[in-house]
């Protein structure tokens, strides 16, 4: 389905929301594909990136940000090594993640999502218990993972949170991605992998809970490590685009009605992420959170949604004051400290900011 038919899914997955500019780009691509890849690495890259084809049809940008890491990043998974795609959180690690795979090999489904309880059987295989107890071991009883999966149909398998795994389970991934082969003892077999297959795995290293990675498996990995946005438009953008897409889907109003509030936004989390005001002159103290893009993108979706259901559909500042509040507020001790300080000593003397003020008083009581 395209991206503006009608559909009951509430979160498409990416090969279905952008099917569209997917059947575009592979009918114009004329370049050399990697072997089951659906398009081309230019066309992949072009696909994240935005652009417009020579029959005008335009690709919307799925990632704003520098274009060589992309290049770098589709390039790692036509070769023979994995790809890791590093970053503090909110750094669309996994929207990447999820729309590589789906140029790459037109499903971004194969997901392994890892935490602390994850088990091996979620990287190797599992069993059908039932089958298993009729008739012994053997490949009918036998439950594949996404892994093995996209190993034996030469597709791309995606590894969510992988540092939240822990070690032992992680080391599963060194023999699949060093030999491309996937053991299974009990029946005396084994998987290879075929052309095609690949991995991505996210991770970060910020959050609390997390395993390092062993130096054993990291080698397996070439590591793409994805910044946050290098400016306040840049941020501002991204953050436009994705409550525009999130709010289509959910009959919110329009982000162009919002903008000066997105503006707002994006300029309160980046002077309390960098810990100085924008224009350099006065320092500020930074907060616990981690203020990141894909919270920014949620507190403005949230917004919308007080404007739609409570309000005149026009995003105004007290609809975003909350969700600033409690991004911020992690801590309810030092935060909040830190949150009066920053809006005494900035908010309240920045020219037509005076609402905004206001409403953050008056949710910060």
């Amino acid at each position: 389905m395209g991206e503006t038919e009608p559909t009951e899914a509430l979160r498409p997955h990416a090969e279905d929301a952008f099917a569209h500019e997917l059947a575009a780009l592979a009918a114009q691509d004329d370049r050399p594909r990697p072997a089951r890849w659906k398009l081309s690495p230019w066309a992949v890259a072009t696909y994240l990136l935005g652009g417009t084809l020579a029959d005008g049809t335009v690709i919307t940008p799925k990632y704003v940000g520098p274009r060589r890491l992309v290049e770098v990043a589709v390039t790692t998974l036509a070769t023979d090594r994995a790809l890791l795609l590093l970053g503090v959180p909110g750094t669309a690690k996994t929207w990447v993640s999820e729309h590589l795979a789906a140029a790459v090999s037109g499903d971004s489904t194969l997901l392994v999502q890892g935490t602390a309880g994850t088990p091996e059987e979620a990287i190797r295989y599992g069993w059908n218990y039932a089958q298993l107890l009729a008739h012994g071991p053997s490949r009918d009883a036998l439950v594949p993972s996404p892994v093995m999966r996209a190993m034996s149909e030469g597709m791309t398998a995606r590894v969510e949170e992988l540092t939240r795994i822990p070690a032992d389970v992680q080391d599963t991934l060194i023999t699949i991605l060093s030999e491309k082969t996937l053991p299974i003892p009990e029946l005396g077999q084994e998987v290879q992998a075929v052309r095609g297959f690949n991995l991505i795995a996210t991770a970060n290293d910020r959050d609390r809970g997390v395993n390092d990675l062993s130096s054993a498996l990291r080698r397996r990995f070439n590591t793409v490590v994805l910044p946050l946005p290098a400016s306040a438009e840049a941020e501002v953008d991204i953050v436009s685009r994705r409550v525009d897409q999130i709010g289509r889907s959910l009959d919110l109003p329009t982000v162009p009605d919002g903008i000066d509030e997105i503006h707002r936004v994006v300029t309160v989390f980046r002077e309390l992420r960098d810990g100085v005001t924008s224009d350099g002159r006065t320092k500020l103290k930074s907060p616990s959170g981690t203020l990141s893009t894909a919270e920014a993108i949620s507190v403005v979706t949230n917004g919308l949604a007080l404007a739609a259901h409570f309000g005149d559909g026009v995003l105004r500042p007290g609809d975003v004051a909350a969700g600033i509040l409690g991004a911020v507020v992690r801590d309810p001790g030092a935060d909040r400290v830190i949150w009066q300080e920053y809006l005494e000593a900035v908010v309240r003397e920045r020219d037509g900011w005076t609402d905004f003020y206001r409403a953050c008083r008056e949710v910060s009581v």
